[in-house]
């Protein structure tokens, strides 16, 4: 997956467009584009962004094989052989800049900006968004996950319901990004550095012929590691009355029963039983893990319960995303190539939502100083001073309303990553994602974290941007 070239991994339209360019000798005219969403997922009030490794990764190998090109000679469009040898020369030297990974991100603010010839940013449009929105996606699920988990232990257990092999392995990635502790995905463990955690599978459990000879063996394999799976046959009846007993016999070693694993039936009232069980054995030590199509608002609710759930596996409704599965990213021209100079351009739809803000935009958060909290992002053009006292920040739907901030920091969220096509940008570790993404969401007020109704995040633009569009609307209208 990591190696695989990914050159044609592009819609074919993307290439259609880049011969019409070239048959028009325009395919070396520059142009922005810019990546966003514009709904938060899951109802959510925040969103975290992921896939940015990939997308360097892609970027960087960039390069139409000659099996590439032999399979777009075979094409029904019979591309011209000239257009076929400007392919083989193919390299990636635009400019492209974007947040960091793990940011707390919202609607409609550029994630990513790609500055280079229409050629190059047509073609890759497919990938990168492909690569932005399902990673963004898994890891704004994660982030809910964890907001309810808090310190719990939490575990992505979701590669065997995943889409493919490659959602499994980048899914993982992104879940431990957003707070997750491990993984139980070995190659994304290998790849990322992620902790692997695993117990073992009912079927383990049902190759012997009692349930304790079971426990027995796994746990003279592994005495380190001894979680057990209590659910095959009868929770409480069986399965944790043999665990304490597997437990007894480990204290006599010098060890001790790490935990048992719940993966069916009513969890709430199992765990506190099992609880109970444990405890008045002397096992208060002994951990309970939970698995079972789990989600934020299972967990929630097991917490309402009073659930004694230390550790959680997270499978299916992670890593597919159930309840919302697909980020609705797009990549939009916001300005073109002309006399010299970029000229800003729009798309208007009846559809508000869908008109674009016009011109290259770089994204600022406004942190107050006083409480070190957001008021808000504010998108401004590449040449404007942003931290001029006080600060105008109005509603770009209703400009009517308005407040002025002063006393704050103006933070830069967008980062060079490619200038001439080289790399700029220092890849971070993984664990500094995850600290950097434990770092941002400080910044944002808790209202706008909740699961449940949560409050408007304000995305502002600044009055220059404000009335290109405006300007923008009026002219093509």
């Amino acid at each position: 997956m990591m190696n695989n070239d990914l050159t044609l991994h592009t819609d074919k339209y993307q290439i259609n467009m880049m011969y019409a360019y070239w048959k028009n000798n325009t395919h070396k005219k520059r142009a922005v584009f810019e990546a966003y969403f514009r709904k938060n997922p899951f109802k959510n009030g925040y969103t975290v962004f992921a896939g940015l490794e990939r997308i360097v990764k892609y970027v960087n190998q960039l390069k139409f094989s000659e099996d590439d090109l032999a399979y777009l000679a075979m094409q029904e469009e019979n591309y011209d052989k000239e257009f076929i040898e400007e392919l083989r020369d193919f390299s990636f030297k635009g400019d492209i800049y974007a947040v960091q990974e793990g940011e707390i991100v919202f609607p409609n603010e550029p994630l990513i900006r790609v500055e280079a010839t229409i050629f190059e940013a047509q073609l890759i449009e497919t990938a990168l968004l492909n690569f932005m929105n399902y990673q963004t996606l898994i890891a704004t699920k994660a982030s809910r996950i964890t907001q309810v988990t808090g310190e719990d232990e939490v575990v992505e257990f979701g590669s065997r319901r995943a889409q493919e092999s490659s959602a499994a392995v980048w899914g993982a990635r992104a879940a431990y990004i957003a707070g997750f502790t491990g993984t139980s995905n070995m190659l994304a463990g290998k790849w990322f550095h992620i902790p692997t955690k695993g117990t073992n599978a009912h079927s383990w459990i049902q190759n012997h012929d009692t349930e304790y000879e079971a426990f027995e063996q796994f746990v003279r394999a592994l005495p380190n590691q001894a979680i057990l799976l209590v659910d095959t046959y009868d929770t409480l009846q069986s399965g944790i009355p043999n665990a304490i007993k597997i437990g007894k016999e480990l204290e006599k070693q010098g060890k001790q029963l790490k935990a048992v694993r719940l993966d069916s039936g009513d969890l709430a009232r199992l765990s506190i039983e099992g609880r109970k069980m444990l405890d008045e054995a002397g096992m208060d030590h002994v951990k309970i893990m939970a698995s079972s199509d789990l989600d934020e608002e299972v967990i929630l609710h097991l917490k309402m319960q009073n659930a004694q759930i230390d550790s959680w596996g997270i499978g299916t409704k992670l890593i597919t995303g159930s309840d919302c599965p697909a980020l609705g990213g797009v990549y939009k021209l916001v300005a073109r190539e002309k006399e010299g100079g970029y000229e800003p351009v729009i798309k208007l739809s009846e559809d508000v939502v869908k008109i674009t803000t016009p011109g290259a935009k770089t994204l600022y958060r406004i942190i107050n100083n006083d409480t070190n909290k957001s008021e808000g992002d504010y998108l401004a053009f590449e040449d404007e001073v942003v931290d001029d006292q006080p600060l105008k920040m109005f509603d770009p739907i209703f400009p009517h309303k308005f407040k002025f901030v002063d006393n704050y920091t103006a933070i830069n969220l967008m980062k060079p990553i490619f200038q001439n096509g080289e790399l700029v940008y220092d890849l971070p570790s993984i664990d500094d994602i995850r600290t950097y993404h434990k770092q941002q969401i400080k910044a944002i007020w808790p209202e706008t974290l909740r699961l449940l109704n949560p409050q408007t995040y304000f995305v502002d633009l600044s009055e220059r941007v404000w009335q290109m569009k405006q300007d923008l609307i009026v002219k093509h209208s």
